[in-house]
């Protein structure tokens, strides 16, 4: 079974995010040549009336993509010239480039609003609710209904922003500035180090407040607020792995992302539904970011072309690319194997 979730959460979200372009390319008037749902040999495909592209099954239902005329440096002289993507006006190539990012993001927000429909809208905010005993928190003064605002001098905005800052500090003594009523408090304390089914960790001794909020307008509030406060950790964590806060052994690729699934599905659907929705902002942000061969990588050299008022030449484009996707694969080999040795642990 969690090889059959793996491959719909990964399959739903990387062909809705190439069906975004594929749209807008439609839109614009692009000759798109194929529009394809999962890799590999193809296993069907029909075509639709006075439409150019073929609509493709193939056999690895993993992702898919759409090509396009103009994507290349080679011109395909059977394909009319303002049919091909580098002919259409810079903001219709915008959009087509970035309408991929666009709908990873609004699939997040669909399923969040679902969720939150069904069991609620968690509350964003971290409040204490729960301190345990047997801990260095419990005569801290630290005290139930306390509102954390702070973490060892930095602002906390919300319970993601908190989680993420605590697992940065992780096994460090820990100062927070809590709310009560209308003052202020600074609580320090240090974790307790846990073994849990063979694995070493630590545990401060406080849980947070669960509280959740029922209603359509609750829901609508709770999917943009959680997907913006997603997008923010995430370019939290890249500042964090740039300056060496977090290491590279932190991220997971595909075998790290199939063992999470395993783990989720544990909890039930819902929790499924959630990381679907996690792993589509993951993907749309990751796109995002100027990175060659990412949407990205293009984006940036469009806006080169803006500021410059030319094009960019097409070989040097295409060459940058090249070798970003190649520094990619051997980045995603060292995750891979950090997921295997994790794995075997």
């Amino acid at each position: 079974m969690t090889l059959i979730y793996f491959i719909i959460i990964l399959g739903v979200t990387l062909t809705i995010h190439e069906f975004g372009h594929f749209l807008f390319a439609k839109k614009s008037g692009i000759y798109c040549y194929e529009f394809s749902i999962g890799m590999g040999p193809k296993l069907h495909e029909w075509h639709r009336k006075g439409d150019e592209t073929d609509y493709v099954l193939r056999l690895l239902p993993i992702g898919g993509y759409v090509s396009m005329a103009g994507e290349d440096v080679e011109v395909d002289e059977d394909v009319p010239k303002d049919k091909r993507m580098q002919s259409k006006p810079w903001r219709q190539r915008f959009l087509t480039i970035v309408a991929g990012v666009m709908f990873n993001f609004i699939l997040a927000i669909v399923l969040l609003f679902t969720i939150a429909l069904i069991s609620g809208a968690p509350t964003s905010k971290p409040i204490i609710d729960t301190i345990e005993k047997g801990y260095d928190v419990t005569d801290s003064g630290l005290k139930k209904g306390d509102l954390i605002v702070g973490l060892n001098g930095d602002k906390i905005v919300n319970a993601d922003d908190f989680m993420l800052k605590l697992q940065v500090s992780a096994g460090e003594e820990i100062t927070l500035k809590v709310k009560r009523g209308d003052t202020y408090h600074d609580v320090t304390f240090a974790p307790k180090k846990v073994k849990v089914d063979g694995q070493e960790g630590y545990k401060y001794g406080f849980s947070l407040s669960g509280k959740t909020t029922h209603g359509v307008l609750a829901a609508i509030q709770y999917a943009f607020e959680k997907t913006w406060s997603l997008l923010r950790q995430m370019a939290l964590i890249i500042y964090y792995l740039a300056t060496g806060q977090l290491s590279l052994s932190s991220l997971a690729g595909p075998i790290g992302i199939f063992t999470i699934i395993g783990e989720s599905a544990k909890a039930g659907i819902l929790n499924l539904v959630y990381l679907t929705a996690y792993i589509s902002i993951n993907v749309g942000f990751i796109n995002l970011l100027p990175i060659p061969a990412f949407d990205g990588g293009r984006l940036f050299f469009l806006i080169v072309e803006k500021m410059k008022g030319s094009p960019v030449d097409a070989k040097f484009e295409n060459t940058v690319h090249a070798i970003g996707f190649i520094l990619l694969m051997i980045l995603m080999v060292f995750i891979t194997y950090n997921d295997i040795v994790r794995l075997f642990q």
